[in-house]
């Protein structure tokens, strides 16, 4: 047997379903035995983009993707992904050639000390020593990219390995590892935490993408419903519990944080999403009970007054438990009930009278109306940009978990293609009448913008929409761009934010076989989404153009500033 049926066959054993990769020497072998031993391989047109995917995949199934990439700049292309896989918590292993043994340090084709490189990105970073102990390092980082708190792991292939053969019987074979192991809080914490619960004056469950992967969505509405509290999602929990549900409190989130005195913090972490935990956007002394599966996270940034440490989803359930022996529920009548509501109303109808407008070119408002209106409640989003994310993840409500998916704790630009493939082949399997829209601003789209191809050579019916506004944030109109050139030349004259005006994305789309639509209007865009909807073959993209000065409502909480991203 080859290393490359090796490594395939023991990937398959493993219960890992997708590969994705840009091939090339030494690694062909590998992509061609992954496809005969079952495991579905995907080739994209950057590593970056691939490794996105694979990290998705994890994310979603809760079983690792894999990214299979050539050695030294093929590599160096997947570390984005890795250290977005690892930040974001979600498991990945990604397989890299490397130079043949005999040449290490000789100046090899490509060589880079890949392993010492993998180690500040993943969890594992490992070279099997030979042929017989690959499936016993695959079955390593598969646990180990899926147990405790999920991560990327790199396995190192040198190119003799290959195509190397060695007999089967000398193989050390390993079974596929079980599920990772379901661990529970103190039973004394708990009870602590139930009780700080219980004497809030004003509660605030926070629900994490932790949660999502966690499988806690039963549990969690179960929580809410049972004790009437308030819930915030982080903006890929969404769907966890439906946003229409009405304990959301999502619309009035700067106010909750800010006067909330007990935070539950589920599956969530104190970094800059959440602003630290720290004042002025929260209490001075407000009180944090904080369950997490890794005991490092917690008490950072804030002592917790209770830490609860174990799977999200069992640990809600200990919380079920404990509130069922001593029945409590927030009243629904509670003044921080009405302080929340009255909020969530202005919000609301500020937000409304910016959808309504009719003045062109439409404003993010409009638009993201419009797409509200018109895709199916079901649909899985995928999202990136700056204001287009933003705007979009409180206009485009979530009704199921694990069914939004954005830039994540590392605010990467750029994952927006790759993840929608992903979810594409996942649903395709599992869920196959669900659609995947991919909303990304102009320039989040440039980053990956190739990858169309990819998603017509596969025949993914995903549905891009790209919310052009001709910029990085804001841009400029066609008549400003060329009275801006008669200056000089455009490096030293254009902002810096701006891009090409009008720039035809579409045609892109229509180049590889899907289809195309131009849009200025709302009745345009009405007829292009009803279009693309029906559709539910062919790929499509929709250029929606927008007031290049267009932003956000003034606010006084913005998720993601310009000086976050």
């Amino acid at each position: 047997v080859s290393g490359a049926q090796l490594i395939a066959e023991a990937l398959r054993a493993h219960n890992i379903e997708y590969m994705f990769g840009v091939v090339g020497i030494p690694i062909i072998e590998v992509a061609v035995a992954a496809q005969a031993a079952g495991i579905k391989y995907i080739g994209m047109r950057n590593e970056q983009a691939a490794c996105y995917a694979a990290s998705a995949v994890g994310y979603l199934t809760g079983r690792p993707g894999v990214c299979l990439v050539v050695s030294g700049p093929g590599f160096l292309h997947a570390l984005g992904g890795m250290a977005n896989a690892n930040v974001n918590c979600w498991p990945l292993i990604v397989i890299g050639g490397s130079s043949d043994r005999n040449q290490e340090t000789m100046g090899a084709f490509q060589e880079f000390p890949q392993v010492e490189a993998g180690r500040l990105y993943t969890k594992l970073s490992v070279r099997p020593s030979s042929l017989e102990v690959i499936p016993a390092v695959i079955e390593k980082a598969v646990r180990t990219s899926t147990y405790g708190r999920p991560g990327s792991c790199y396995i190192d292939i040198p190119g003799d390995f290959v195509n190397l053969q060695v007999n089967k019987n000398s193989v050390k074979y390993v079974e596929c590892c079980p599920p990772p192991p379901i661990s529970t809080a103190e039973q004394s914490a708990v009870s602590k935490a139930a009780s700080i619960i219980a004497h809030a004056k004003q509660p605030l469950l926070i629900i994490g993408k932790g949660a999502a992967y966690s499988r806690a969505e039963n549990n969690i509405r179960k929580l809410v419903d049972l004790c009437g509290l308030p819930f915030l999602p982080t903006p890929m929990a969404k769907g966890v519990v439906p946003d229409n549900h009405p304990n959301c409190v999502a619309a009035a989130r700067s106010t909750a944080l800010q006067h909330a005195d007990v935070v539950i913090l589920l599956g969530a972490r104190l970094n800059w999403i959440l602003h630290f935990g720290l004042p002025p956007r929260f209490q001075q002394d407000v009180k944090v009970i904080q369950i997490d599966i890794c005991a490092e996270e917690l008490g950072n940034n804030v002592r917790p007054a209770a830490s609860l440490l174990g799977d999200i989803n069992a640990v809600t359930k200990q919380l079920l438990e404990e509130f069922s022996k001593r029945p409590w529920k927030y009243p629904s009548n509670a003044e921080w009930w009405k302080k929340l509501r009255e909020k969530i109303m202005n919000n609301e109808e500020r937000s409304k009278g910016l959808a309504l407008q009719k003045s062109l070119p439409m404003n993010y408002y409009t638009v993201f109306h419009h797409i509200r209106e018109l895709i199916p409640k079901d649909s899985i989003l995928v999202s990136e940009g700056a204001n287009t994310m933003d705007i979009g993840r409180t206009m485009l409500p979530n009704y199921y978990p694990r069914q939004r998916l954005d830039a994540g704790t590392f605010g990467t630009m750029g994952v927006g293609l790759g993840f929608a493939i992903a979810a594409a082949l996942v649903a395709k399997d599992q869920t196959p009448e669900k659609r995947v829209i991919c909303i990304e601003g102009d320039s989040a789209f440039g980053f990956s913008g190739m990858e169309v191809e990819t998603i017509c050579r596969y025949n993914l019916p995903i549905l891009i929409i790209v919310v052009n506004n001709n910029g990085i944030y804001t841009g400029l109109d066609a008549d400003t761009w060329k009275e801006m050139l008669r200056y000089g030349d455009p490096a030293t004259c254009v902002p810096p934010v701006s891009l090409l005006p009008n720039s035809h994305y579409e045609e892109i789309m229509s180049a590889f076989g899907g289809k195309g639509y131009f849009v200025k209007t709302p009745e345009e865009l009405q007829n292009a989404l009803k279009a693309s909807v029906t559709d539910k073959q062919t790929p499509s993209l929709i250029n929606v153009m927008i007031d290049p000065q267009s932003e956000r409502k003034k606010q006084e909480f913005p998720w993601l500033t310009r000086s976050n991203l």
